[in-house]
């Protein structure tokens, strides 16, 4: 058998996705632009910690076989080199390598590098492999450590490795479970070696710890729009009715058994119906006066934070646009985008104060997120902070009609979000974001403004700048069709 260190996890949380790792690959599904910003964030994160053990040297990840890695590991250790960065070793088949390796007075340390805000306890089944890997090959290892972020960090005018990281010795917790890595071991070696694909019911484990590549496969007989969709079912529920036979909203039975939102769903969708409550909808419409300001920022975060007065993983705005619906029903758009080589935060600050007075009502959806923003700038510039306090507290919600399924249709599938709202109220403007040329969602406009300033043609530059304009003024636009929608619904 040969396995790495994460087979190792896939096998934990479920076999079945280790055996069609190993003999269906091609069923799983490709990491997206999202899974591939959490893998580049990990390996900065990774570069960073290692400058918590400076002098150290690395195994090559790229140049080199394992078997190569393996014998450098070995090669410096004999050299009597303290610290290893990726030290690579194998263990009856099992590949691991750890992120530092680092000998003290009293042995060898294991330091485990997460881009995470807390120790969770698959790290703990991760450290407890390489524990069980390197006492294999004869190390004395004096402690397994995990080094994760720490999130109460606010950056100053330098990055100060030493605050951004916290240390957490796991090693009594790694010393228990590791007892259990032989015998799981060998089911992984029996299971990988079977020609038959294990028979394992889906659950609670496509989920836990982390979303399975496999679901698109082991989930092809659940359909597209099922029992797991209804609004805040909990999962145990979710598969227990799917056992049952219950795969459809509309093979419920016991509808009382459910909370009046989940009633409203599954409802409208035996109907095939709206559910519209008119009076609800029309109170929520009397509490906007105009001109009403259209608000949609748009952020990027950074796990290792680049701006004095940022911490990592704060929600950094760089993009707003805002739509103005006058009196008179004329519109105005107004846009801001910051620029790529510093922090946009504070002009952003000076420009939304300037765009939006004080005491006229401004709309978002979702407000939760604008209104965080917001308040996160008030504590940043305390000269604009009356002002932007006075727009944060001038915020409604026009996700609140949904949120509360005043206006409920059939097409929203339980959502509230705007991702399904929008295209079931307005559906000519989904054809529209699938027109826009390059950026078609909040993630890929993160990703595009995130790494902007690393493009060095300036033709790009402003291609991917004009992009991010016409998504995010888009995004507001459609906040004035859906509100637009919702007056139709009660004129």
């Amino acid at each position: 058998m040969n396995i790495s260190k994460s087979q190792y996890i896939l096998g934990l949380q479920c076999v079945k996705s280790l055996w069609l790792y190993k003999h269906k690959r091609d069923v799983l599904t490709p990491a997206d632009a999202y899974q591939q910003t959490i893998f580049s964030t990990g390996s900065k994160v990774g570069e960073y910690a290692c400058k918590l053990f400076s002098g150290g040297v690395k195994i090559p990840f790229e140049g080199l076989s394992f078997e190569e890695k393996v014998a450098l590991t070995k090669r410096y250790i004999d050299e009597g080199v303290e610290t290893i960065y990726e030290a690579t070793f194998v263990y009856y088949g099992v590949l691991v390598m750890v992120d530092i390796l680092h000998k003290s007075s009293k042995g060898w340390e294991i330091f485990e590098v997460k881009s995470s805000t807390e120790v969770k306890d698959v790290y703990l089944q991760d450290a407890s492999v390489q524990y069980y890997v390197l006492n294999g090959n004869g190390l004395d290892i004096h402690s397994a450590n995990i080094i994760y972020i720490n999130n109460k960090y606010i950056r100053g005018p330098e990055l100060e490795i030493s605050k951004l990281f916290c240390f957490e010795n796991v090693t009594d917790k790694v010393m228990e479970i590791k007892e259990n890595v032989p015998s799981y071991l060998s089911h992984f070696e029996k299971t990988i070696c079977s020609h038959n694909e294990p028979e394992i019911a889906i659950g609670k484990q496509c989920f836990n710890p982390y979303s399975c590549d496999c679901m698109n496969y082991c989930w092809a007989d659940v359909p597209e729009y099922s029992i797991f969709d209804l609004s805040r079912i909990k999962k145990e529920k979710a598969f227990e009715l799917y056992r049952s036979g219950t795969k459809l909203i509309d093979d419920i039975a016991d509808i009382e058994s459910f909370s009046i939102s989940q009633q409203v769903q599954i409802l409208s969708e035996i109907r095939s119906s709206d559910i519209i409550d008119k009076e609800a909808i029309s109170s929520f419409l009397d509490e906007l006066t105009y001109p009403l300001y259209n608000l949609d920022f748009e952020t990027f975060q950074q796990a290792i934070p680049e701006f004095e007065g940022a911490s990592p993983f704060k929600q950094i705005p760089f993009q707003y646009s805002i739509h103005i619906e006058n009196t008179d029903g004329t519109f105005e758009h107004l846009e801001f985008l910051g620029e790529e080589d510093k922090d946009p935060r504070e002009a952003l600050a000076v420009k939304l104060v300037e765009d939006i007075p004080k005491d006229v009502t401004v709309l978002a959806y979702n407000m939760g997120f604008e209104k965080g923003v917001i308040r996160s700038l008030a504590g940043l510039f305390p000269h604009l902070e009356a002002h932007l306090m006075a727009i944060h507290d001038n915020i409604k919600d026009l996700m609140t009609p949904f949120q509360k399924k005043h206006y409920y249709t059939p097409a929203m599938r339980g959502s509230y979000s705007i991702k399904y709202v929008m295209p079931a109220l307005v559906p000519e403007m989904e054809k529209a974001y699938k027109e826009l040329d390059g950026i078609h969602n909040g993630g890929e406009a993160m990703n595009a403004y995130a790494t902007l300033h690393l493009i060095e043609d300036d033709e790009q530059r402003k291609s991917i700048r004009k992009s991010l304009l016409e998504y995010c003024k888009l995004d507001t636009f459609s906040m004035v069709k859906v509100l637009e929608k919702l007056k139709e619904r009660v004129g």
